[in-house]
């Protein structure tokens, strides 16, 4: 006999008050199984097939997969279990805690985006396996805030999760179908240290930045002349220079250099040609001034992300909405669930402006048209067939 979750109130206060923060931080991050075994309690208990997953590097972490029905095709509602880490100095109520106030909920994930999942339940119940063309399927992934290595090990893994996909992130009700990959490199030059007072006893790595950083502006307008988006309101790949360090006092010359940049990547960009260009002009200049030189990711990039715009599953959001699908410059787990096969577009409740927010909320007026749309959505692919 299966028994129902409980109440939509109940699932977004027990979500929220299980802390999941995933930081690159060692110190902040923190497991999600607590969450996962809480889900998987509510599905099983309402007819869902559930896996649990592991992270094998991460013991305290693991994605979750509820299938309701059976076959090839299918609706995915996804949505990431963790948040951000938060700074309590400036939260003027408890983050794991539901405050309702002023037609808000307020709470760490109410927008980004735990409150997702416990709506995608909602929207489902009540359904059987036997009522269904096709099956739905609730996904519920790690550390999309830190490192996406819950979505890169579904990719690893290699699992079909069905044909369609919904990733519950904050846009505010407007379906995003494309996005922006995201690269984060670090450029390191290294040089001979010596006394200022003489140029010839070292060799400055601050000085090789500098030529390096004008190949780099080079390299960027180069890249903004040939490629084009028109979807993107920023309709270009950018470069950020974002961070730089080097040397360590003004009388030394300065033998170890440091730059940290930012890159945005359009579809159809490739992010491991990007990084071979990157080092290619920073080789250059290194290898002309004598300098030891090296480009590193500061973490594995996000890919870019396109859903066509005839699909089904855009279209159906489009018509649902009212809101042509959208293209966003931050980065998602679509083009990992993209390339599992699953034409997929980005549909959340939550207002991205308060994503990362110390007071993060849920408007509680969002909730109503959010059911409405995903119980639509249900009807169109796994009713409907």
């Amino acid at each position: 006999m299966h028994h129902h979750p409980p109440t939509l109130r109940t699932m977004l206060e027990d979500l929220i008050a299980l802390p999941t923060v995933s930081s690159v931080k060692p110190e902040l991050n923190m497991g999600n199984r607590h969450l996962i075994d809480r889900l998987a309690e509510w599905l099983s208990g309402a007819g869902y097939r559930v896996e649990v997953l592991g992270l094998s590097d991460q013991p305290d972490k693991a994605n979750l997969i509820a299938t309701l029905g059976t076959g090839p095709g299918g609706l995915v509602l996804s949505g990431h279990t963790d948040t951000v880490p938060y700074d309590a100095g400036r939260w003027t109520r408890d983050p794991f805690a539901i405050t309702e106030d002023g037609g808000k909920l307020y709470g760490l994930g109410t927008s980004d985006m735990k409150s997702f999942l416990a709506l995608a339940l909602e929207a489902a119940r009540g359904l059987k396996a036997e009522d269904l063309k096709q099956p739905l399927t609730i996904l519920a992934t790690a550390d999309e805030e830190s490192s996406m290595s819950g979505a890169r090990a579904l990719v690893q893994a290699g699992r079909p999760l069905g044909r369609y996909a919904v990733i519950g992130e904050p846009t505010s009700l407007r379906p995003v179908r494309l996005h922006k990959g995201v690269m984060n490199e670090a450029v390191r030059l290294v040089g001979q240290p010596g006394h200022a007072s003489d140029p010839s006893l070292g060799n400055s790595a601050l000085e090789g930045m500098h030529e390096v950083m004008g190949e780099i502006l080079s390299w960027r307008q180069e890249l903004q002349e040939i490629h084009h988006h028109p979807a993107f309101a920023v309709p270009v790949p950018t470069i950020n220079l974002g961070h730089i360090h080097g040397g360590d006092n003004p009388n030394r010359i300065c033998g170890d250099c440091e730059l940290l940049l930012d890159l945005r990547v359009l579809p159809g960009l490739s992010v491991d040609e990007l990084r071979a260009q990157l080092s290619a002009r920073v080789a250059r200049v290194a290898e002309r001034r004598g300098l030891g030189w090296q480009v590193t990711p500061l973490f594995e990039s996000i890919p870019p992300a396109e859903t066509p715009a005839t699909s089904a599953i855009v279209q159906a959001s489009e018509a649902l909405t009212g809101h042509t699908a959208e293209a966003v410059g931050f980065g998602t787990e679509a083009p990992f669930l993209n390339q599992l096969g699953l034409e997929t577009v980005i549909l959340g409740p939550g207002n991205l402006a308060q994503a990362h927010q110390p007071d993060e909320y849920l408007e509680l007026a969002r909730i109503p048209p959010t059911l409405e749309l995903l119980r639509a959505l249900i009807r169109r692919f796994c009713l409907q067939g």
